[in-house]
């Protein structure tokens, strides 16, 4: 690994949402804060549903303010201005294609969460999916893409014609593996385009390394911008907040130089594996199994189910009974003390201050139960091993699911990877659970299998008055 000696160095971000300006600009700017101002941050969004926050970045010169709060309640306010130009949103995404053609340019990361991969039941690129299939078209006709890897193409194939020289390709979410995934999906997508001097391009002049986020990062309540006046004088119109907790684990594998981020706290270690594996079943999954309870109890916030004595104690046993067991085998024990992350990570969600709401982290279901639930339960069932503990949060999503059905939630549910109509055949079927069981884009090979069915079954009838409405 080597570091640029340049005066400018830019990683170019897709996706200035609130994790991102939470938790990496926040890295960059611990960095520029302790003396090392060579890198800064170019960002933008490829998609245009927040082009208002874009607008009001780029009036404050992509400077804003960082709320954190810690368990305690101690709150701390932070400028950060690592961000140092933002560009507007625009379909074509010609000024962003043009900053990732720079020399200066050396990584170019993205948070895009976990339905914008586009995977299919088997984990790989679905290469039939409309929004795949149009960004190829649009790339053949010399277009950038939609979609992170149309966008992500459009990029090095203008990188490669400028002679800019190599980059680095930096997954910032929680997807597993999610680099060397990233590299794959990539492949399959220029496959697709069939443009072999891109993918020789690619192949030989970028690096993808793995990575582990995470930081608590609620969509920012309407009254941050006063609470942040008042504590601070700063009239911000893009503030962001977020828990005291951080951490970043990366795989330290750079292509053209990165900055010292193992002085403000990142881990740069060979693997990221047992790392990005205990907070993906662990955090992401108990997360989920907390919004899905909470929701049906009638509550808002995730610190209200984690505070519930019932609700904290069916993400307790799925993290205890079945998540610990699979990732702390005899002989090959994780790095990670797994019993006291699962205390840490309960007693985040139950930070009342971070206001997080069970609507944000009960969204994309259908990417998270593949992703974060599926794994524990094949690897029990492999084991022969009981699935009672975990079997609890696809029945959860299911009660959730059937309210979604009926019209009966109290928000509105956004999952990016759910087709409306299989998901309303499912709890229309004669037997929801036998249907919800057998869907191969949630289960896999999985689909269908009686220990499953019967598992999430019982779990239902246990919980029933939880799950109510639901017909096991």
């Amino acid at each position: 690994m080597s570091y640029s000696a340049a005066s400018e160095s830019v990683m170019l971000h897709l996706g200035l949402g609130s994790f991102h300006r939470a938790h990496q600009a926040a890295y960059l700017q611990a960095l520029i804060d302790a003396g090392d101002t060579r890198w800064s941050i170019v960002g933008t969004n490829i998609r245009p549903e927040m082009a208002e926050l874009l607008t009001a970045l780029q009036g404050q010169d992509g400077a804003y303010t960082l709320e954190t709060v810690s368990p305690a309640g101690q709150y701390r306010y932070q400028r950060i201005e690592s961000i140092r130009r933002v560009l507007p949103y625009d379909a074509t995404l010609a000024s962003a294609v043009e900053v990732a053609a720079l020399p200066s340019t050396r990584i170019i990361s993205f948070t895009v969460t976990e339905a914008g991969y586009y995977l299919d039941p088997t984990g790989q690129l679905d290469t039939k999916a409309t929004d795949i299939v149009a960004d190829v078209r649009k790339l053949q006709s010399g277009e950038a893409g939609s979609t992170v890897f149309g966008a992500v193409a459009a990029m090095l194939r203008k990188r490669m014609s400028a002679g800019a020289g190599p980059v680095t390709l930096l997954n910032c979410d929680n997807l597993r593996h999610n680099g060397e995934r990233f590299r794959s999906m990539l492949h399959a997508f220029l496959d697709l385009l069939a443009d072999a001097p891109l993918l020789a391009w690619m192949q030989a002049n970028t690096s993808c390394p793995n990575s582990m986020v995470d930081r608590i990062t609620p969509r920012p309540p309407p009254e941050l911008r006063d609470r942040v006046r008042q504590a601070t004088g700063w009239d911000d119109a893009a503030p962001v907040g977020g828990e005291s907790f951080i951490q970043w684990v990366i795989e330290d594998d750079f292509a053209n130089g990165r900055p010292e981020w193992e002085r403000v706290g990142v881990q740069m270690v060979q693997s990221v594996a047992p790392y990005e594996e205990a907070k993906i079943r662990i955090l992401n999954g108990s997360h989920s199994c907390i919004a899905w309870a909470g929701t049906l109890a009638g509550m808002r916030f995730i610190h209200e189910g984690a505070r519930d004595p019932t609700i904290r104690q069916l993400a307790y046993d799925y993290i205890t009974d079945d998540v610990i067991a699979c990732l702390d085998r005899p002989g090959a024990p994780s790095p990670v003390n797994l019993p006291d992350y699962r205390d840490v990570v309960l007693e985040r969600f139950g930070n009342e201050a971070v206001r997080d709401t069970n609507q944000r982290v009960a969204m994309d279901a259908f990417s998270k139960i593949p992703g974060f639930i599926a794994p524990t339960i094949r690897e029990r069932l492999a084991a022969g091993q009981p699935i009672s503990s975990v079997a609890v949060l696809p029945a959860l999503f299911l009660g959730f699911l059937q309210r979604w059905h009926a019209g009966a939630l109290p928000y509105e549910y956004q999952d990016q990877a759910m087709d409306p109509a299989v998901a309303h055949a499912m709890c229309d079927a004669p037997d929801p659970v036998a249907a919800f069981c057998g869907e191969t884009s949630l289960w896999n090979e999985l689909a269908g299998d009686a220990r499953l069915v019967d598992a999430v079954r019982q779990a239902m009838q246990r919980h029933a008055a939880l799950v109510g409405g639901s017909r096991p």
